[in-house]
């Protein structure tokens, strides 16, 4: 990575300040020039080096800027992305990339088009919990896969302050397109395109709008059945990934440790960062032909959303096949709008 990306940033809030700024100053694949800020200039406190434009339309001006972060609110996602292809920049897009597929559709023909990358940040491939069940999964020790489960529960009776993201009106929005996005993209990534699927929303909260919960059945190949589910208003959070095979059963809780330590302003060149701690293993139970029963704790490898981040970087400077491929965008898309 000795030539650096130089990249511009299109918010510096939640997204900019814990997924983006942290790993655009430490991988040396790139070089964090500019962000936008309409109104408090907090990024320089941090990034003194770092320019702050007032819009969007000055950082896309900026002939140096080759990649463009695009991680604004979802519902602004497609049109900075067209306005940075437009402009002659890579782009690497936040999730959900857009409200529908047409609108994904005409993204990828404008990317092609004018022969730039566009590329989807969904660094939950990255997640340590992701990469153990991945390993497990991969590893055949399960035997056939026959059903598994994703979760990701919360509990959060209040609505968001932010009331772009409770308004019905307001494309991409509630928990289906937040973190159903996540859920999806993961199912995706191990087993590719459902032959169907089943969706089920529901509005919970007094007086939300959007979709506070929602559960996803995917069917596979194989009689292979895939359940993603998500609330926001479970009290028990119940384990975010469980695998049954023909062979045994996998467990495991979400204890991935990126964003929390990032928010306490950990750095990923950091010692232990990515670490899940004592106690967060994932419990694998295999039974023999005698009906025999072992069991394993499994620790996770650590997580490591720098790997999006290398991703990106070869995908621009040596023209590697992104992870993410528009397949798979067009695929997730199509049963978040469903």
């Amino acid at each position: 990575m000795t030539t650096p990306i130089i990249t511009g940033l299109l918010s510096y809030g939640m997204s900019g300040r814990i997924f983006h700024a942290p790993f655009l100053t430490t991988n040396a694949g790139f070089k964090f020039k500019a962000v936008v800020e309409r109104n408090q200039k907090k990024a320089g406190a941090r990034y003194p080096d770092v320019m702050s434009y007032n819009s969007v339309d000055e950082l896309l001006a900026d002939e140096e800027i080759e990649l463009v972060v695009v991680n604004t609110p979802n519902d602004t996602h497609f049109d900075f992305a067209i306005k940075a292809l437009s402009a002659g920049k890579h782009v690497l897009l936040e999730k959900p990339a857009a409200a529908t597929t047409v609108e994904v559709k005409i993204m990828y023909d404008l990317a092609h088009k004018v022969n730039r990358h566009l590329m989807l940040y969904q660094n939950r491939r990255w997640d340590s919990g992701f990469l153990l069940v991945k390993e497990v999964i991969e590893s055949g020790r399960l035997g056939q896969i026959e059903e598994v489960y994703f979760r990701m529960d919360r509990f959060k009776r209040a609505l968001s302050p932010k009331v772009f993201k409770e308004t019905a009106s307001t494309p991409a929005n509630g928990l289906v397109y937040d973190l159903g996005a996540h859920l999806i993209d993961n199912a995706i990534a191990l087993f590719g395109r459902p032959l169907g699927f089943t969706k089920t929303t529901g509005i919970y909260r007094e007086g939300s709008e959007v979709p506070d919960y929602f559960n996803y059945h995917l069917s596979y190949p194989n009689q292979l059945n895939v359940y993603l589910t998500s609330g926001l208003l479970i009290a028990e959070v119940l384990p975010g990934f469980v695998v049954h095979g023909t062979e045994g059963s996998f467990v495991k809780e979400r204890c991935d440790m990126q964003e929390t330590q990032l928010d306490g302003g950990m750095l990923p060149t950091d010692e232990g960062y990515g670490v899940e701690p004592e106690g967060s293993e994932g419990k694998l139970v295999l039974m023999d032909m005698d009906n025999k029963r072992t069991t394993e704790m499994l620790k996770a490898p650590k997580g490591y959303y720098n790997g999006l981040f290398d991703a990106v970087y070869h995908t621009i400077r040596n023209n590697a096949l992104y992870p993410i491929t528009e397949e798979h965008i067009a695929w997730q898309i199509e049963l978040l709008e469903a």
